[in-house]
């Protein structure tokens, strides 16, 4: 099945550069560009794409309000955030944003490719090196947490809700807990209906909010 992306970027270079690389993967097919978050929320109506490809600073409209505007219109859609070592202050805003995943612009052909399989498989997309910071960030935010209903969930549940907000991967989790990857799969998916989240993100975030990740931990 190809998956269908819209590259976001206000530089030319950058999209065309995208569009090449993702372009010769077999599976991924790129549908459209656009320049600035306006026409990607338009865009995004129009093609239906799998994954957007979202940088966040750009005119008129950026990635950030844009990602909120395309999940507020569309609750499926997947939009892959594009970010840079000094943009790491707007990852916790595009978590909240909805913002799927992360990737570092000076990722390599296969990163930014898996990248996209990932988050259009529906996992979450986020680099060790990213987590560190947003951990950080919300550490220094003070972000408002929610004990309460860390209690809804059982001792292995709130585990493996911990891991994905490191950003294990389901194999990752099921060889750290020695259970098979369906097992993690039936937690992620519990865990989900029980907080009334959407997606392996928006679990991440509740558990920095929740405390149950740390700066230390």
């Amino acid at each position: 099945m190809t998956i269908k992306v819209l590259i976001v970027d206000d530089q030319m270079m950058v999209r065309e550069g995208f569009s090449v690389l993702l372009g010769a993967q077999p599976d991924i097919e790129v549908v459209g560009e656009a320049v600035n978050g306006r026409e990607a929320v338009r865009k995004v109506a129009e093609l239906r794409p799998d994954v957007v490809l979202m940088d966040i600073r750009m005119p008129e409209l950026n990635g950030l309000e844009a990602t909120r505007e395309i999940v507020a219109a569309d609750a499926d859609a997947k939009v892959l955030v594009l970010t840079t070592f000094d943009l790491d202050e707007y990852v916790y805003q595009a978590l909240r944003a909805g913002a799927s995943g992360f990737l570092l612009k000076d990722a390599s052909a296969s990163q930014l490719a898996e990248g996209v399989r990932v988050v259009a498989e529906g996992e979450a997309l986020l680099a060790p090196t990213v987590t560190k910071r947003l951990i950080l960030e919300f550490s220094r935010l003070g972000a408002p947490r929610a004990p309460s209903q860390v209690g809804d969930l059982t001792e292995r549940e709130t585990e493996v809700l911990v891991l994905v907000a490191r950003g294990r991967s389901n194999s990752e989790i099921a060889a750290h807990l020695v259970v098979a990857e369906s097992t993690v799969k039936t937690h992620v998916s519990r865990i989900l209906v029980k907080l009334g989240l959407r997606d392996r993100t928006q679990a991440a975030v509740f558990a920095y909010e929740a405390g149950l990740v740390t700066p230390g931990g």
